[in-house]
C-alpha cells in the first residue's frame, strides 16, 4: 500500500516536471522569438536615425554653399551632426541608446530650425540688397544713357556751331594775269605770257565767326598736280603745310574782298586745268579751278 502511494507520488511529481519543462520551452522560444523581433525593430530604428543624420548633413551642405556668411556655424552644427551620426553606426543597437540617440536628433532638428530660419532671414535681406543693387544700376545706366546721349547732342551742335562759325567765301577764281611795267594786272590764260596766278574771292558776312586778323592760304596745282607759287611752308598743330601764296586780313564779320597772287615758274606753267584752294590756317574754305593754253 505504501509502495503504491509511492508510485503514485513519483508519477505526479514526474507529470509536474514534464508539464514545466514543456511551460519553460515554450516560454524560452517565445522569449527567443520576441527578443529577435526586438533587435530587428531597433536595427531598423537605428536606420532611420543614420537616414535622418544623412539627410540633416547634405542640407547643412547646401546650405553652406549658399551662404558664406553663416559657413563656421553651418559647419559647426554639421561637424556634430557627422559626428553623431558615425557613433550611431558604430553602436550595438539597444533600446537605451536609441532613445538618447533619438533625443539627440531631435535637438540637432530644432537647431538646424533655427539657423535655417537665419539662413533665410539673411537670404531675403541680400535679395533685398541685390534688387535694389540692381535698381540702382538701371538707374545710374539710364543716367549715363541720357548723359552720353546728351553728350553726342552737345558734341554736335559744337560741331554744328564750329562749322557755322567757319569763314565762307564766294565769287571765288582763279586765273593767269600779266603785270604791266605800272603795275596794272591783265588777265591773260596764255601760258607763255602768264606773269603770276591770281586768286580772288569775297569773305561772306558771318556774326558767329571770331572778328579779328585771319591767316589766308592758297594752293594752285598745275595739270600735273604739281604746286604752282611761292612754296610757303607752315608749321601748323597737325604738321607742315605748303601754300602758293598768302596774306593776313582784318575780318570785322562784314563782307570782305580778298586776291592774292602767286609767283610762277615757266617750267611749272603748262597747258590744262588748274585747281585752286583756298584755307584760313588749316580750314578748306574754298575750291575752283581755271585753265591756260
Amino acid at each position: 500500500m505504501s509502495d503504491q502511494k509511492s508510485n503514485n507520488a513519483l508519477k505526479i511529481l514526474t507529470g509536474v516536471l514534464a508539464v514545466a519543462l514543456i511551460a519553460l520551452g515554450i516560454y524560452t522560444i517565445k522569449f527567443y522569438n520576441d527578443e529577435k523581433e526586438n533587435q530587428e525593430l531597433l536595427q531598423q530604428e537605428k536606420a532611420v536615425i543614420e537616414g535622418e543624420l544623412n539627410d540633416l548633413i547634405v542640407k547643412y551642405d547646401e546650405a553652406i554653399a549658399e551662404n558664406e556668411g553663416l559657413d563656421s556655424e553651418l559647419s559647426a552644427a554639421r561637424g556634430r551632426i557627422v559626428a553623431l551620426r558615425d557613433s550611431v553606426q558604430d553602436m550595438e543597437a539597444n533600446l537605451a541608446l536609441i532613445s538618447r540617440y533619438r533625443r539627440e536628433v531631435s535637438n540637432l532638428k530644432a537647431e538646424k530650425e533655427q539657423l535655417f530660419r537665419v539662413v533665410d532671414s539673411l537670404s531675403n535681406q541680400n535679395q533685398r540688397l541685390i534688387t535694389e543693387i540692381d535698381s540702382t544700376n538701371n538707374m545710374l545706366l539710364e543716367r549715363t544713357r541720357i548723359s552720353d546721349s546728351l553728350q553726342v547732342q552737345t558734341q554736335t551742335m559744337a560741331s554744328k556751331i564750329d562749322r557755322a562759325a567757319q569763314l565762307k567765301v564766294s565769287n571765288l577764281r582763279g586765273e593767269g594775269v600779266i603785270e604791266r611795267n605800272s603795275g596794272r594786272l591783265v588777265e591773260n590764260d596764255r601760258t607763255r605770257r602768264v606773269d603770276k596766278i591770281r586768286t580772288c574771292f569775297t569773305i561772306t558776312p558771318n556774326s558767329l565767326a571770331s572778328s579779328g586778323d585771319k591767316e589766308l592760304y592758297v594752293q594752285v596745282y598745275n595739270p600735273n598736280n604739281e604746286l604752282v607759287g611761292d612754296q610757303i611752308a607752315v608749321q601748323h598743330e597737325g604738321g607742315v603745310m605748303v601754300y602758293s601764296a598768302s596774306t593776313k586780313v582784318f575780318y570785322e564779320n562784314e563782307e570782305l574782298d580778298v586776291c592774292l597772287l602767286a609767283n610762277t615758274n615757266s617750267d611749272r606753267l603748262i597747258e590744262g586745268s588748274y585747281k585752286v584752294l583756298v584755307y584760313e590756317g588749316t580750314n578748306l574754305i574754298g575750291a575752283t579751278g581755271f585753265s591756260l593754253r
